[in-house]
């Protein structure tokens, strides 16, 4: 995926060049911007943005517009790079997780200088723009609205002979499910559901349903070691009894979707985002379906909420500042760019986007849409924001939970771990 995304870049940077000698006007003119948009995603969802982002080349002309893509797990390393070396793009794609990390760093633009000029936001609703705030000034702007989601292969179900999953069942139901479903389908290597224990979102709503948080108000982490060995115990019980991937499997599945379990054929449910339907169904063969992550039982808070689904942040250093405030306007404000984005990043903050494009929505991201709609009266509030050294921590909840699926370690003693990793990382800032 990786390296396909960076031959389109090129390619599409050769394209650009040409597209301008055949519109009459040379590149190298001193007056023409160059600006570099940076995300992470799956082909489908880069094929939509590279086609934004020669739709804004059309409509202005003397403006190239280079884009970059890798997957999740590639993204952030080469971002902390390219930041260090100060050649970060001037367009950013951010999540919530760690734009108060990079804002406060120096590494994003503060935009409120060009709202209401190159940047307009009165088509979103106060909570959209608030969402992408730090210390009250604004970083990041909405791409789309979406919550956690999982997402089932309802062909593999039914021809299992199974009825698909409701979203009120526990994760207890839900792990008897995934069990039931493994012994019907009698496919080597094939699982229920994959290993969700390393799965950071899926624990956070595991942790809220309990009345935790991730991480609290200070920084900290808001939930002690029983509840970690708790949600360790879960994934290990499950895994022995076979309704969730190996470790030897699980191993396959690289943070993106092209190697979900999933999309490889090996598991059932996955525990993902409503907007990753979109990508999920054009590299699944079987029909896809969403449903929310499985309850804490009767009693239990809700532990989803509403989220942006990805932000678009502006370079503190870039050269072009009210260029790309004016790129970024026309991602999240034109119709016909909001159109071609469709719903993939999640359902548009912007109401008059939102309308425009209802129309146009083919069954499946009106699926997404309408599932957006159906939890918004059974999600809380969004957590506080997760403290510098989280994106560190993610990787230490992958590794002891591989751990633990390998034998290496016990649950008890996995728990024990990871506390002191996360509290040591924590300590670091």
């Amino acid at each position: 995926m990786t390296s396909s995304h960076l031959t389109r870049r090129r390619l599409m940077q050769s394209g650009a060049v040409v597209a301008a000698a055949a519109g009459g006007w040379s590149p190298a003119f001193a007056e023409d911007v160059r600006l570099r948009v940076f995300w992470w995603g799956s082909k489908e969802r880069a094929e939509r943005t590279d086609k934004v982002n020669a739709l804004y080349q059309q409509k202005n002309p003397g403006v190239t517009v280079a884009g970059e893509s890798l997957g999740w797990t590639d993204y952030w390393p080469r971002l902390a790079t390219q930041s260090a070396g100060r050649n970060a793009a001037d367009l950013i794609q951010m999540d919530y997780r760690y734009i108060f990390e990079y804002a406060r760093r120096g590494g994003l633009m503060a935009l409120d200088p060009f709202v209401g000029k190159q940047l307009a936001l009165n088509e979103f609703s106060q909570a959209a723009v608030d969402s992408g705030k730090v210390d009250g000034k604004i970083y990041g702007i909405s791409l789309g609205l979406n919550s956690t989601a999982m997402i089932y292969d309802k062909t593999a179900i039914e021809a299992a002979g199974l009825k698909v999953p409701t979203w009120n069942m526990s994760w207890q139901e839900i792990g008897d499910f995934a069990v039931e479903l493994t012994k019907a389908t009698k496919k080597k290597d094939y699982f229920g559901i994959h290993d969700g224990g390393r799965y950071e979102p899926a624990l956070e709503v595991f942790l809220r349903q309990r009345g935790r948080e991730l991480y609290n108000e200070e920084g900290k982490l808001g939930f002690g070691e029983a509840d970690i060995g708790d949600w360790f115990a879960l994934w290990d019980g499950l895994r022995k009894r076979g309704g969730c991937a190996t470790a030897e499997v699980q191993a396959l599945e690289m943070g993106e979707i092209d190697t979900s379990l999933l999309t490889l054929g090996k598991s059932a449910m996955v525990l993902a985002h409503s907007n990753q339907l979109v990508g999920f169904q054009a590299l699944s063969k079987g029909k896809l379906a969403l449903s929310m992550y499985p309850s804490g039982g009767a009693g239990a808070k809700p532990g989803q909420y509403l989220k942006p689904s990805q932000l678009m942040s502006v370079y503190s250093r870039t050269k072009s500042p009210e260029a790309a405030a004016k790129l970024l306007d026309f991602f999240v404000n034109d119709l016909e760019a909001g159109r071609t984005l469709g719903v993939e990043r999640g359902v548009p903050a912007s109401n008059a986007v939102r309308k425009a494009i209802e129309p146009t929505l083919d069954e499946l991201s009106k699926s997404m849409a309408d599932y957006v709609a159906f939890v918004s009266d059974k999600v809380s509030a969004l957590p506080p924001p997760p403290p510098q050294g989280a994106g560190e921590i993610q990787l230490v909840l992958r590794k002891v939970n591989e751990q633990i699926g390998f034998n290496r370690l016990s649950v008890a003693d996995g728990a024990k771990q990871f506390m002191a990793e996360a509290k040591g990382v924590l300590a670091r800032g």
